[in-house]
């Protein structure tokens, strides 16, 4: 059941619809709750339900199934974290590509800890049982490594960028690349693309190793400084 969406003017037509819209948006909000709580194999109905002060049944009206919710709060978490990186990226200039990207760093590692349960439900451990569709989630689930993709092609497009040193790539890699090149309209060439997928794997690394407590207690005392240290490692890594 697909969430209910505002008409083209950005308003509900009908006092149903925004009451429906209201009540998906609270249960949105208190699933969001429970999941800091409780974590996301945990995720109740009726315990939103309960908390919503109506019975399950009428829940079920407007989110038909756990698996429903889980689905709505990927997407409602997807689109947050794509919002502040949208924000962050887009409060610096144009032409700085690396600040660009050292601001979505840090628009992605900020977010995550303030959100470590939501960060979890998109990029820990899935689901039991759950597998998200991926037609309403890969849109806003790939918002992120596009808008990386982007800074990468306008530095190669703006000649500025420093040119990896070539390597061999299989051809299945190659073939690849070539798709993703040809879906995103892309101008840059598959040794920088490649790169592109290290840069986007290692920063999402770093940030869940910094969540998830992998580095172990105390290990590193100055995780802000740790962090920046990886941005302008990854910077170099993709010529920016």
């Amino acid at each position: 059941m697909p969430a209910i969406s505002p008409t083209a003017s950005g308003k509900f037509r009908t006092p149903r619809e925004r009451a429906r819209a209201q009540t998906i948006a609270d249960i949105v909000r208190l699933g969001r709750q429970h999941l800091a709580q409780h974590g996301a194999a945990a995720l109740s109905l009726r315990a939103v339900a309960r908390d919503l002060g109506v019975v399950s049944s009428a829940v079920y009206r407007y989110v038909e199934s756990r698996d429903e919710l889980l689905t709505l709060l990927l997407v409602d978490a997807y689109d947050e974290l794509g919002d502040e990186v949208d924000a962050a990226v887009g409060a610096v200039a144009d032409g700085d590509f690396r600040g660009r990207f050292a601001a979505l760093a840090r628009a992605v590692r900020g977010w995550a800890l303030r959100e470590p349960a939501r960060y979890a439900l998109l990029f820990g451990s899935p689901v039991p049982g759950y597998q998200a569709p991926a037609e309403r989630t890969t849109g806003p689930g790939t918002r992120v490594v596009i808008k990386l993709v982007g800074i990468l092609d306008a530095a190669y497009r703006a000649a500025s960028f420093a040119a990896p040193e070539g390597r061999a790539l299989a051809p299945a890699l190659a073939a690849d690349l070539e798709a993703i090149r040809g879906e995103l309209h892309l101008a840059v060439p598959d040794a920088l693309l490649a790169r592109g997928a290290l840069v986007w794997t290692s920063l999402f690394g770093a940030v869940s190793f910094e969540v998830f407590g992998q580095y172990g207690a105390g290990t590193f005392t100055a995780p802000d400084e740790l962090f920046e240290h990886h941005i302008a490692v990854l910077a170099d890594l993709a010529g920016l």
